[in-house]
């Protein structure tokens, strides 16, 4: 098919020699900047930009925005129906990596690896006094059981984790042996609590002074989701007041956080740049579903559609 007749896809970020060989003769790509962007029906996104009614109006011409991963809360979907534009996600391409990335968080908090890899550089010996959380027998609370979460579940079983989950979306476990129970229970019970819900009204500041109150004293909080779900200033409070032992977060508010923010270099906190996603098939897994998103939705078989 001559280039002139394939459909165009902007992409938000620069173009890599895998994303040109993966497309082939199937699409034309253009981006990453606004001006590439004109004139384009298709844009497949990460979360650069925030799509609201003012920018869906300098494109008059897109037809469809392809998200590469599960949110999309960077889209306002009113917006976007008001302007006719198909938004898509990719529900089940970040779903490994991000599993196995709030895993190492998970651990790495629990173990407290940087207290302990500081102490080894230093060239000091164990502490006198352990205080790291073994993990057999201890209790994990998923808030969330989709795609992550349930993989979560099912890592965390195999180290011996008993598993509790909330999820209002679910009328039953999705996992075998996990228990559906409400917040109030979860937060009370649970040693380690991992936030795997979207980012909305309702989950917004779902962990602040009042929830964490309600949970044992010494609880780990792990965030792979979307750093609204915390009270940032909440839980710095509680960490120093040792009500929260330790956090893994991958997601803050806001992103990236700015330098000598007083979460920054903690030994009892742990911050990756929103990268749970990123492994080498992560990345490619994101690209490829939204690309395939955005041509299916071009040729009138729209997948993945969330509004």
């Amino acid at each position: 098919m001559p280039d002139h007749d394939l459909p165009v896809l902007h992409l938000d970020r620069p173009i890599l020699d895998a994303d040109l060989a993966y497309v082939g003769e199937s699409a034309r790509l253009v981006g990453s900047t606004d001006t590439e962007l004109v004139g384009v029906a298709a844009s497949v996104i990460g979360i650069g930009h925030q799509w609201d009614a003012e920018r869906f109006a300098r494109f008059p011409e897109l037809r469809v925005i392809s998200r590469m991963g599960i949110g999309y809360d960077n889209v306002d979907l009113d917006a976007a129906r008001a302007a006719g534009v198909v938004v898509c996600n990719g529900p089940d391409s970040p779903t490994v990596s991000t599993a196995e990335h709030a895993m190492m968080l998970l651990l790495a908090v629990t173990k407290e690896l940087p207290t302990h890899m500081a102490s080894a550089a230093a060239g000091l010996g164990g502490p006198k006094v352990a205080t790291s959380l073994e993990l057999d027998g201890a209790t994990l609370g998923l808030v969330g059981l989709g795609r992550i979460g349930s993989r979560v579940a099912v890592a965390a079983q195999a180290l011996g984790m008993n598993v509790v989950a909330h999820d209002p979306g679910l009328s039953s476990s999705s996992v075998d042996g996990v228990r559906l129970v409400n917040l109030d229970e979860l937060f009370r019970t649970a040693h380690v609590v991992s936030l795997h819900a979207p980012s909305t009204p309702t989950t917004r500041h779902l962990i602040d002074a009042a929830t964490i109150q309600t949970m044992r004293r010494g609880v780990y909080i792990v965030n792979c989701a979307r750093g609204p779900l915390i009270d940032q200033e909440a839980l710095l409070a509680a960490l120093e007041a040792g009500q929260v032992a330790g956090a893994g977060l991958d997601v803050t508010e806001p992103e990236p956080l700015p330098v000598g923010h007083p979460l920054l270099g903690r030994p009892d906190v742990i911050i990756t740049p929103h990268i749970a996603s990123s492994t080498a098939a992560g990345r490619r897994r994101l690209f490829e579903h939204a690309v395939d998103n955005a041509l299916a939705v071009l040729a009138g078989r729209p997948a993945s559609v969330v509004s």
